[in-house]
């Protein structure tokens, strides 16, 4: 196969620094861009900029990334299924289950590479923390922490924070243990006058026993991207806005008898900050799945796979109206 012929549909705040890497990325040419506004952050670098996605597909796709709001992906993603092209949607896929299911199936009955945009697998601080889990660095996991917080995005006004930013803890706590979640807890609350949750605080728990907290807010004058997994061996923090991962080992130094006949617990050891390389997250993702398409071997997130994670926000959501906790096998799919 030659170069691959892409398009882009959403020119948003999200959608230019796609064009960016799309533009840039080696083996693909983009080839025209669309959004019904038009392109507002100058974004088309001289390509073709169309206002609907029958006009985008005029111009021959081999695939498209779409980076509109989650009421418009079933739409565009059933258009472009149905189009034979290929397409990365931004999360999340849907806002239930059951239209997720549809879309995945849509794609994967045609033979289609159907991705979903989810921009925490690509950070290196996650990769590396969970490569080293599957090697045991941790032993038995106790926990995952997540606190995901900042000032409200004025350009997100289709979901709230569960949908937004929550799926992605929820989506990268699953994909760093490699367990999927079997109950949810959670409280939501609405303090910016607007229609969706602006804050949520959820408590989980996943096939293996491991306990989750997630803190996710648009309530914070100040941005904060950290998780925290703690096992037997000590803890690892990964801080996804530096890219760093950093692992808290338990202490080895023997204290006093006396001072710890009552107590069996841990203390601090050596801390070790880890060096690793760190490639722009976007432009992995993107190379992923152009990888994909080329029919190679390629870590992409599939539709499936955000099935899943769209039956756990359900799930939350529901534990939020309802004041109890929901078991994810409960959700209707």
């Amino acid at each position: 196969m030659g170069r691959l012929r892409a398009g882009l549909f959403g020119l948003g705040e999200m959608g230019q620094h796609h064009a960016r890497v799309l533009a840039a990325l080696d083996g693909v040419d983009l080839v025209a861009v669309g959004d019904p506004a038009g392109d507002v952050h100058d974004a088309a670098g001289g390509l073709p900029v169309v206002h609907d996605l029958e006009a985008l597909l005029a111009h021959g796709l081999d695939y498209c990334v779409v980076v509109r709001p989650a009421t418009e992906h079933e739409d565009l993603a059933l258009a472009l299924a149905e189009a034979g092209v290929h397409a990365m949607v931004e999360k999340p896929l849907a806002l239930d289950s059951r239209t997720a299911g549809l879309l995945a199936r849509a794609f994967s009955s045609r033979g289609l590479i159907g991705a979903v945009g989810y921009l925490e697998r690509y950070n290196p601080a996650l990769r590396e923390a969970r490569r080293r889990l599957a090697d045991g660095g941790l032993g038995d996991l106790y926990q995952v922490a997540t606190r995901r917080q900042g000032p409200f995005p004025t350009e997100v006004t289709d979901v709230g924070v569960v949908n937004d930013l929550g799926s992605h803890d929820l989506d990268l706590t699953a994909w760093v243990t490699r367990q999927p979640f079997v109950s949810v807890s959670a409280r939501t609350a609405h303090r910016s006058g607007r229609v969706h949750e602006d804050l949520v605080a959820v408590v989980g728990q996943l096939a293996d026993g491991t306990i989750t907290s997630h803190l996710v807010n648009w309530l914070s004058p100040f941005k904060e991207r950290v998780t925290v997994v703690t096992g037997t061996r000590g803890a690892y923090v990964a801080d996804t806005l530096t890219a760093d991962l950093t692992f808290f080992a338990n202490g080895r130094v023997r204290q006093p008898r006396e001072l710890v006949a009552d107590f069996h617990g841990v203390t601090e050891g050596d801390v070790v900050r880890y060096a690793m390389a760190k490639p722009e997250p976007l432009r992995v993702e993107h190379e992923q799945f152009r990888d994909a398409v080329l029919g190679l071997d390629a870590d992409v997130v599939t539709m499936t796979e955000a099935t899943a994670n769209v039956r756990v926000t359900e799930a939350v959501l529901e534990s939020a109206t309802t004041g109890r906790t929901v078991r994810l096998d409960e959700v209707a799919g």
